[in-house]
Protein backbone atom coordinates (compact mmCIF):
# COMPACT_ATOMS: atom_id res chain seq x y z
CA UNK A 1 0.00 0.00 0.00
CA UNK A 2 1.03 3.42 -1.04
CA UNK A 3 1.48 5.50 2.61
CA UNK A 4 2.60 8.77 3.04
CA UNK A 5 5.87 9.49 5.24
CA UNK A 6 4.15 11.64 7.79
CA UNK A 7 1.71 8.90 8.12
CA UNK A 8 4.10 6.29 8.19
CA UNK A 9 5.70 7.90 11.08
CA UNK A 10 2.82 7.36 13.81
CA UNK A 11 1.60 3.90 11.66
CA UNK A 12 -1.10 5.55 9.66
CA UNK A 13 -1.91 4.33 6.26
CA UNK A 14 -1.69 6.77 3.40
CA UNK A 15 -5.36 7.70 1.90
CA UNK A 16 -5.43 6.78 -1.62
CA UNK A 17 -8.67 7.57 -4.34
CA UNK A 18 -9.27 5.27 -7.52
CA UNK A 19 -9.10 7.98 -10.38
CA UNK A 20 -8.81 7.38 -13.94
CA UNK A 21 -7.02 9.15 -16.45
CA UNK A 22 -7.11 10.76 -19.99
CA UNK A 23 -3.83 12.08 -21.24
CA UNK A 24 -4.08 13.02 -24.90
CA UNK A 25 -0.96 14.47 -26.33
CA UNK A 26 -0.68 16.94 -28.68
CA UNK A 27 -1.12 16.17 -32.68
CA UNK A 28 1.77 16.59 -35.18
CA UNK A 29 1.91 19.12 -37.91
CA UNK A 30 0.95 18.12 -41.85
CA UNK A 31 2.89 18.66 -44.38
CA UNK A 32 2.69 20.91 -47.56
CA UNK A 33 2.73 20.27 -51.63
CA UNK A 34 1.55 17.24 -51.95
CA UNK A 35 2.29 16.16 -48.05
CA UNK A 36 0.57 14.29 -45.44
CA UNK A 37 -1.41 15.16 -43.04
CA UNK A 38 -0.01 15.25 -39.15
CA UNK A 39 -0.99 11.78 -36.95
CA UNK A 40 -2.94 12.53 -33.81
CA UNK A 41 -1.33 13.03 -30.45
CA UNK A 42 -1.19 9.26 -28.23
CA UNK A 43 -4.52 9.02 -26.31
CA UNK A 44 -3.82 7.50 -23.31
CA UNK A 45 -6.46 6.02 -20.99
CA UNK A 46 -5.35 4.36 -17.57
CA UNK A 47 -7.29 3.93 -14.15
CA UNK A 48 -5.33 3.61 -10.72
CA UNK A 49 -4.98 5.37 -7.63
CA UNK A 50 -3.48 8.12 -5.86
CA UNK A 51 -2.15 9.21 -2.65
CA UNK A 52 -4.13 11.68 -1.11
CA UNK A 53 -2.36 15.18 -0.29
CA UNK A 54 0.90 14.65 -2.75
CA UNK A 55 0.71 17.06 -5.31
CA UNK A 56 0.94 15.64 -9.45
CA UNK A 57 2.00 17.26 -11.91
CA UNK A 58 0.05 17.86 -15.11
CA UNK A 59 2.09 18.57 -18.43
CA UNK A 60 -0.16 19.20 -21.45
CA UNK A 61 1.72 18.83 -24.55
CA UNK A 62 1.33 21.43 -27.89
CA UNK A 63 0.52 20.48 -31.14
CA UNK A 64 3.42 20.72 -33.43
CA UNK A 65 4.10 23.44 -36.27
CA UNK A 66 3.21 22.61 -39.83
CA UNK A 67 6.08 21.93 -42.22
CA UNK A 68 6.58 22.94 -45.91
CA UNK A 69 7.18 20.75 -48.89
CA UNK A 70 10.34 19.43 -48.28
CA UNK A 71 10.52 19.48 -44.46
CA UNK A 72 8.32 17.52 -42.20
CA UNK A 73 5.36 18.60 -40.07
CA UNK A 74 6.92 19.05 -36.52
CA UNK A 75 5.81 16.61 -33.95
CA UNK A 76 3.60 17.51 -31.06
CA UNK A 77 4.47 17.45 -27.64
CA UNK A 78 4.18 15.08 -24.93
CA UNK A 79 1.05 15.24 -22.78
CA UNK A 80 1.79 14.30 -18.49
CA UNK A 81 0.30 13.15 -15.65
CA UNK A 82 2.58 12.46 -12.90
CA UNK A 83 4.75 8.72 -14.70
CA UNK A 84 1.65 8.43 -17.16
CA UNK A 85 2.83 9.89 -20.51
CA UNK A 86 1.08 10.06 -23.56
CA UNK A 87 2.85 10.04 -27.18
CA UNK A 88 3.27 12.81 -29.24
CA UNK A 89 1.69 13.50 -32.49
CA UNK A 90 3.57 12.35 -35.98
CA UNK A 91 4.37 14.90 -38.12
CA UNK A 92 3.13 14.30 -42.04
CA UNK A 93 5.91 14.34 -44.08
CA UNK A 94 6.61 16.79 -46.77
CA UNK A 95 5.97 15.92 -50.63
CA UNK A 96 9.70 15.33 -51.31
CA UNK A 97 10.53 14.23 -47.99
CA UNK A 98 12.16 10.70 -47.11
CA UNK A 99 9.29 9.18 -44.29
CA UNK A 100 6.72 10.76 -42.63
CA UNK A 101 7.55 10.78 -38.46
CA UNK A 102 6.56 8.31 -35.69
CA UNK A 103 4.35 9.15 -32.73
CA UNK A 104 1.42 8.21 -30.23
CA UNK A 105 -0.30 8.13 -33.98
CA UNK A 106 2.10 8.02 -37.17
CA UNK A 107 1.83 11.11 -39.81
CA UNK A 108 1.06 10.94 -42.85
CA UNK A 109 3.78 10.32 -46.09
CA UNK A 110 4.25 12.69 -49.03
CA UNK A 111 3.04 12.15 -52.56
CA UNK A 112 6.53 11.25 -53.55
CA UNK A 113 7.47 8.82 -50.87
CA UNK A 114 5.95 5.40 -49.44
CA UNK A 115 7.04 5.51 -45.77
CA UNK A 116 4.22 6.19 -43.39
CA UNK A 117 5.33 7.22 -39.79
CA UNK A 118 4.03 4.31 -37.57
CA UNK A 119 2.38 4.50 -33.98
CA UNK A 120 2.52 4.04 -30.49
CA UNK A 121 0.77 0.57 -29.43
CA UNK A 122 -2.20 0.97 -27.30
CA UNK A 123 -2.02 4.60 -28.12
CA UNK A 124 -3.38 5.70 -32.34
CA UNK A 125 -2.75 4.03 -35.52
CA UNK A 126 -0.01 4.40 -38.32
CA UNK A 127 -0.50 7.29 -41.09
CA UNK A 128 -1.21 6.66 -44.85
CA UNK A 129 0.65 5.54 -47.00
CA UNK A 130 0.95 7.53 -50.63
CA UNK A 131 0.02 7.84 -53.87
CA UNK A 132 1.47 9.56 -57.17
CA UNK A 133 -1.09 12.66 -56.48
CA UNK A 134 -1.32 13.18 -52.85
CA UNK A 135 0.01 12.74 -49.15
CA UNK A 136 -1.62 9.95 -47.37
CA UNK A 137 -3.75 11.41 -44.07
CA UNK A 138 -2.82 11.08 -40.41
CA UNK A 139 -3.29 8.49 -38.19
CA UNK A 140 -5.73 9.02 -35.55
CA UNK A 141 -6.75 7.26 -32.38
CA UNK A 142 -9.43 5.13 -33.56
CA UNK A 143 -7.65 4.27 -37.17
CA UNK A 144 -4.96 4.64 -39.38
CA UNK A 145 -5.19 7.41 -41.64
CA UNK A 146 -6.49 5.98 -45.67
CA UNK A 147 -4.02 3.81 -47.82
CA UNK A 148 -5.99 3.81 -50.68
CA UNK A 149 -4.96 7.51 -52.15
CA UNK A 150 -8.29 9.37 -50.53
CA UNK A 151 -5.74 10.99 -48.29
CA UNK A 152 -8.24 10.82 -45.47
CA UNK A 153 -7.16 11.11 -41.64
CA UNK A 154 -8.07 8.71 -39.36
CA UNK A 155 -10.53 8.98 -37.01
CA UNK A 156 -10.64 9.69 -33.73
CA UNK A 157 -11.82 7.57 -30.89
CA UNK A 158 -15.48 8.32 -29.39
CA UNK A 159 -15.12 5.98 -26.47
CA UNK A 160 -14.38 8.51 -24.59
CA UNK A 161 -17.95 10.73 -25.63
CA UNK A 162 -19.04 10.86 -22.00
CA UNK A 163 -15.95 12.46 -20.80
CA UNK A 164 -16.32 14.94 -23.52
CA UNK A 165 -19.71 15.83 -22.64
CA UNK A 166 -19.17 15.89 -18.68
CA UNK A 167 -16.28 18.46 -19.64
CA UNK A 168 -17.46 20.45 -22.68
CA UNK A 169 -14.24 18.98 -24.53
CA UNK A 170 -13.35 16.74 -27.93
CA UNK A 171 -14.89 17.47 -30.88
CA UNK A 172 -18.44 15.91 -31.74
CA UNK A 173 -17.70 13.43 -28.75
CA UNK A 174 -14.30 12.34 -30.35
CA UNK A 175 -10.88 13.14 -29.71
CA UNK A 176 -7.45 12.60 -31.35
CA UNK A 177 -8.47 12.79 -35.11
CA UNK A 178 -5.55 12.27 -37.67
CA UNK A 179 -5.13 15.27 -40.38
CA UNK A 180 -5.89 15.39 -43.64
CA UNK A 181 -3.60 15.44 -47.31
CA UNK A 182 -3.94 18.15 -49.25
CA UNK A 183 -5.63 16.16 -52.21
CA UNK A 184 -7.83 12.87 -52.60
CA UNK A 185 -6.56 12.09 -56.21
CA UNK A 186 -4.59 14.99 -57.84
CA UNK A 187 -8.45 16.64 -59.04
CA UNK A 188 -8.56 18.94 -56.52
CA UNK A 189 -11.15 17.17 -54.09
CA UNK A 190 -10.25 17.85 -50.44
CA UNK A 191 -10.57 14.55 -48.44
CA UNK A 192 -11.86 14.02 -44.77
CA UNK A 193 -10.14 14.85 -41.56
CA UNK A 194 -10.16 12.40 -38.92
CA UNK A 195 -13.40 12.92 -36.36
CA UNK A 196 -11.85 13.99 -33.14
CA UNK A 197 -10.27 17.39 -34.25
CA UNK A 198 -8.76 16.37 -37.23
CA UNK A 199 -7.31 19.47 -39.68
CA UNK A 200 -8.86 19.07 -42.71
CA UNK A 201 -6.59 20.50 -46.20
CA UNK A 202 -4.95 23.84 -45.05
CA UNK A 203 -6.37 24.14 -41.30
CA UNK A 204 -4.90 23.14 -38.11
CA UNK A 205 -5.95 20.28 -35.78
CA UNK A 206 -8.32 21.84 -33.21
CA UNK A 207 -6.89 22.61 -29.55
CA UNK A 208 -7.32 20.36 -27.05
CA UNK A 209 -8.62 17.43 -28.82
CA UNK A 210 -4.75 16.54 -30.04
CA UNK A 211 -6.18 16.53 -33.72
CA UNK A 212 -3.67 16.16 -36.16
CA UNK A 213 -2.70 19.02 -38.66
CA UNK A 214 -3.96 18.94 -42.47
CA UNK A 215 -1.78 19.33 -45.13
CA UNK A 216 -1.43 22.42 -46.79
CA UNK A 217 -2.67 22.25 -50.98
CA UNK A 218 0.67 24.41 -51.72
CA UNK A 219 3.94 25.29 -51.35
CA UNK A 220 2.99 27.69 -48.01
CA UNK A 221 3.05 26.21 -44.36
CA UNK A 222 0.74 23.05 -43.83
CA UNK A 223 -1.63 23.16 -40.53
CA UNK A 224 0.10 22.78 -36.58
CA UNK A 225 -1.65 20.05 -35.20
CA UNK A 226 -4.25 20.63 -32.32
CA UNK A 227 -2.99 20.77 -28.47
CA UNK A 228 -3.65 18.04 -26.33
CA UNK A 229 -5.76 17.64 -23.07
CA UNK A 230 -5.53 15.43 -20.01
CA UNK A 231 -9.02 15.22 -17.88
CA UNK A 232 -8.95 13.00 -14.73
CA UNK A 233 -12.41 11.97 -12.86
CA UNK A 234 -12.95 10.01 -9.89
CA UNK A 235 -16.77 9.45 -8.00
CA UNK A 236 -18.03 12.69 -6.62
CA UNK A 237 -18.78 10.40 -2.96
CA UNK A 238 -15.34 12.24 -2.90
CA UNK A 239 -14.14 15.62 -1.74
CA UNK A 240 -13.17 18.00 -4.14
CA UNK A 241 -9.53 18.75 -4.92
CA UNK A 242 -7.08 20.53 -2.06
CA UNK A 243 -5.64 22.52 -4.53
CA UNK A 244 -5.25 22.84 -8.07
CA UNK A 245 -3.89 25.03 -10.68
CA UNK A 246 -4.92 25.38 -14.23
CA UNK A 247 -7.76 22.52 -13.81
CA UNK A 248 -11.46 23.30 -13.88
CA UNK A 249 -13.84 21.04 -12.06
CA UNK A 250 -17.36 19.66 -13.76
CA UNK A 251 -19.63 17.28 -11.57
CA UNK A 252 -21.79 14.94 -13.21
CA UNK A 253 -23.12 11.12 -13.76
CA UNK A 254 -21.55 10.44 -10.65
CA UNK A 255 -18.31 11.58 -11.23
CA UNK A 256 -15.99 14.63 -11.03
CA UNK A 257 -13.73 15.38 -13.54
CA UNK A 258 -11.09 17.54 -13.80
CA UNK A 259 -10.34 19.18 -17.15
CA UNK A 260 -6.40 20.66 -17.90
CA UNK A 261 -6.15 22.56 -21.26
CA UNK A 262 -2.69 23.72 -20.28
CA UNK A 263 -0.09 22.79 -17.69
CA UNK A 264 -1.14 22.87 -14.60
CA UNK A 265 -1.10 20.85 -10.70
CA UNK A 266 -3.87 18.96 -8.54
CA UNK A 267 -3.45 17.93 -5.35
CA UNK A 268 -6.50 15.47 -4.18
Amino acid sequence: MITNVAAGLIGIPAETRAVEFLVIAGGGGGGAGGGGGGGAGGLYYVSGVVTVGNAQTVTVGAGGAGGGTTTFGTSGSNSVFGSITAAVGGGGAGKNNVAAQTGGSGGGAGATNSAAGSATSGQGFAGGATNPYSGGGGGGAGEAGSTDGNGFGGDGSNAYSTWASATSSGSGGYYAGGGASYDKDGSGGAPDAGLGGGGARDTAGTVNTGGGGGAYSGAGTAGAGGSGIVIIRYADTFANAASVTNGTLYTTGGYKYYKFNSSGSITL
